[in-house]
């Protein structure tokens, strides 16, 4: 069975097409600049590759030019869309309706673009794709959701709940909803796996560190409590979000610039972080790079991450009376042996020890890279929210049969 996985964005949309026979991808690719001209780059499973400027004034011209490079030419991978069974979608926001993976409706596309406003970015241009997409599929192929906040709806209300007057969380649902919950799940149930354990049995710190970085408490194979909270903003220190902040020192900077409500979370989402506080950039390979040539504001930064990583997961320990295990994934904790190291340095009172030597050694591999006698195992776990998409969907079209 070919399952095609969407990803789609404001302006952009990534696919992957796998075989789940073998779960191997067959192709993959990407579609940008939606609306604002359009550019695609593309690459089958055995290393074909297509790139062009295109023009995508919709999504809905990006899904034919999908079809167009998985269809025909030099990146032919299947005769026609028939041979796709069906096509699995990312979706950030399902707020507290979707608790799970579903077969999409009409109905579901619009309850998604009805939780646009409290993902602004992403849900409005997630319903455009699922629309876009149901013009060029055959009409028996179904279509299925999958929730990046869905994971996080085990959370129990003293988790997700704000200090604030409970009207606010009744009429308008503001509390903490958590995100990267597609990955967390799928990193988790990977590190039971390779411990030769059941995930029911473990309890887990899951740190999925990237541009976007969240920390997530995983007790028996459910989120108990995670970082990030009614948007992707709060948390720990990001590549240009600035983590949690005090409401009045918004307020106060807000005045002080001059600046308006929209204003201030553009200030918030898109120029604080690692580029605000080192100035050098939002990559952490450039701020660690420049912390190593002796930049005391990159390693300012640096150092940042690591403490307040250091304490979700002492705080987590606490809240699941326990600790099994301390994962790294992304982009990030695949790949920063400094920030894994950082991160896993001065942690003996938890048992925490990590093979130095080994931790520099490796990137981007599933291995555990704690000593034999730390009490706390420590992983590297790669992350593949694709293929977790990917098993939803057979699953639940499966399920449908």
């Amino acid at each position: 069975m070919k399952i095609l996985v969407v990803n789609a964005g404001s302006s952009s949309l990534k696919y992957q097409l796998l075989d789940m026979e073998n779960e191997e991808v067959i192709a993959k690719g990407n579609c940008d600049r939606i609306g604002i001209g359009g550019h695609v780059s593309a690459k089958t499973g055995d290393g074909r590759k297509y790139e062009a400027d295109c023009d995508f004034p919709t999504h809905t011209e990006a899904f034919e030019k999908l079809v167009e490079i998985l269809t025909t030419g030099d990146t032919k991978v299947i005769d026609s869309m028939s041979e796709i069974s069906a096509v699995g979608h990312r979706i950030v926001q399902g707020a507290d309706i979707f608790d799970h993976s579903c077969i999409v409706t009409d109905e579901i596309i619009d309850q998604i673009d009805a939780l646009a406003e409290l993902a602004p970015v992403h849900n409005h241009p997630h319903a455009l794709a699922l629309r876009a997409c149901k013009k060029v599929i055959p009409a028996d192929c179904p279509q299925v959701v999958v929730f990046d906040t869905a994971f996080h709806q085990t959370m129990p209300p003293k988790a997700y709940m704000f200090g604030l007057p409970y009207d606010v969380y009744e009429n308008y649902h503001v509390r903490k909803y958590g995100f990267h919950g597609t990955s967390h799940r799928f990193v988790s149930s990977e590190l039971a796996k390779a411990m030769g354990k059941d995930v029911k049995d473990l309890k887990i710190v899951s740190c999925h560190l990237g541009n976007g970085s969240s920390i997530t408490a995983v007790d028996g194979g459910k989120s108990v409590d995670t970082s990030m909270g009614f948007t992707p903003l709060d948390g720990v220190v990001m590549g240009t979000r600035s983590g949690a902040v005090d409401p009045s020192a918004i307020t106060y900077v807000e005045k002080k610039l001059d600046l308006s409500p929209s204003e201030m979370s553009e200030y918030l989402n898109k120029k604080s972080g690692f580029l605000g506080v080192s100035g050098v950039g939002s990559d952490n390979r450039d701020v660690q790079q420049a912390a190593n040539d002796g930049n005391e504001r990159a390693k300012l930064v640096s150092d940042m991450l690591v403490y307040e990583i250091q304490k979700y997961i002492g705080s987590y320990a606490a809240a699941m009376n326990g600790l099994d295990a301390v994962l790294f994934t992304g982009g990030i904790g695949e790949n920063s042996w400094e920030v894994r190291e950082g991160v896993c340095t001065n942690m003996d009172y938890f048992g925490i020890k990590i093979d130095k030597e080994l931790n520099r050694s490796v990137r981007g591999k599933l291995i555990k890279i704690s000593t034999p006698d730390s009490k706390v195992e420590v992983w590297i776990v790669p992350t593949n929210e694709e293929l977790l998409i990917a098993r939803d969907t057979l699953a639940l079209v499966n399920a449908n049969k």
